[in-house]
């Protein structure tokens, strides 16, 4: 398959790099990002759209996806599939489809899961809506770059899953953090603290799998002086994406809030570039 991926960033480079890994054809382009050596490089949206099959974006805002999906519909072919694998509002996602439609163009919003990690290994979860059976034509290509395809429903709907969930990942890394911060100042050792929580009630992905506390826990982003991973400033992203949306149906979201305020303090004390879990920084060596 002839496969064009827009946007090679830090999740879009090894995805398309699975992609080319199996056999498929893959066309790159980014303004910025060189492709990765499977993936063969274009110059312009014109060569890296024409004569695909399907063309992948992951993009850093419902802007830049608003204005390369409609370069897109322009130059694509009837019956071809727009896959956008960003994390943006919703409405910019029905509103794509909808002009994509208007072109006899598919399209779906498959947001992921699992950061710069999970796209290297191959492991994502993605998050889609759309048609079911543009759905079941495109899960192969998802089974390459994830380990989990999830049909959401209607087109939004992947990005409604994908803000919900991050609502929950967010607020409950700070929970975790906050207790690691509290059981070390009591002087309860942090090995202790993961073995007992990993197998109680407070069991979590971001104890078990990805444990903020460096040395503790499978390899995790504290392990590598909290280099992403999920930066901060994404996490920021999709709760503010979390708070538009709740203030839409006027749902008072009174927790992601916080976490949303939260963030946005690590964000703006110089931390934005490293993983989420660097809120534990705010507690390691801490005696307060």
């Amino acid at each position: 398959m002839k496969i064009g991926f827009i946007g090679l960033g830090n999740m879009g480079a090894p995805m398309a790099s699975n992609l080319a890994q199996t056999g498929h054809e893959v066309y790159g382009y980014d303004i910025a990002a060189q492709p990765p050596e499977s993936v063969r490089r274009c110059t312009s949206l014109d060569e890296v759209i024409r004569d695909r099959d399907i063309v992948f974006t992951m993009l850093p805002s419902g802007e830049s996806v608003r204005e390369v999906s409609a370069d897109i519909i322009t130059l694509m072919e009837s019956q071809k599939t727009i896959v956008d694998c960003s994390t943006v509002e919703y409405s910019v996602a029905q509103d794509v489809a909808q002009q994509a439609q208007t072109h006899q163009i598919n399209f779906l919003d498959a947001p992921v899961s699992g950061g710069s990690i999970g796209a290297t290994n191959g492991t994502l979860t993605f998050m889609v809506g759309g048609a079911l059976d543009t759905f079941n034509a495109t899960k192969p290509l998802f089974e390459i770059m994830g380990s989990k395809v999830v049909h959401c429903g209607a087109v939004g709907s992947g990005q409604i899953a994908k803000i919900c969930n991050n609502m929950i990942v967010g607020a409950t890394m700070i929970a975790t953090c906050e207790a690691y911060g509290l059981a070390s100042n009591l002087g309860l050792d942090l090995n202790i603290l993961h073995e007992v929580i990993s197998q109680s009630s407070g069991f979590s992905w971001t104890n078990n799998v990805y444990c903020p506390v460096p040395g503790i826990g499978p390899s995790s982003p504290a392990d590598n002086d909290y280099e992403p991973g999920f930066a901060i400033q994404l996490m920021l992203k999709d709760l503010k994406l979390a708070q538009s949306a709740a203030h839409s149906v006027k749902l008072d979201a009174v927790l992601a809030a916080k976490a949303t305020e939260y963030y946005q303090l690590l964000s703006d004390s110089g931390l934005a570039e490293k993983d989420f879990s660097a809120v534990m920084l705010r507690f390691l060596n801490s005696s307060d």
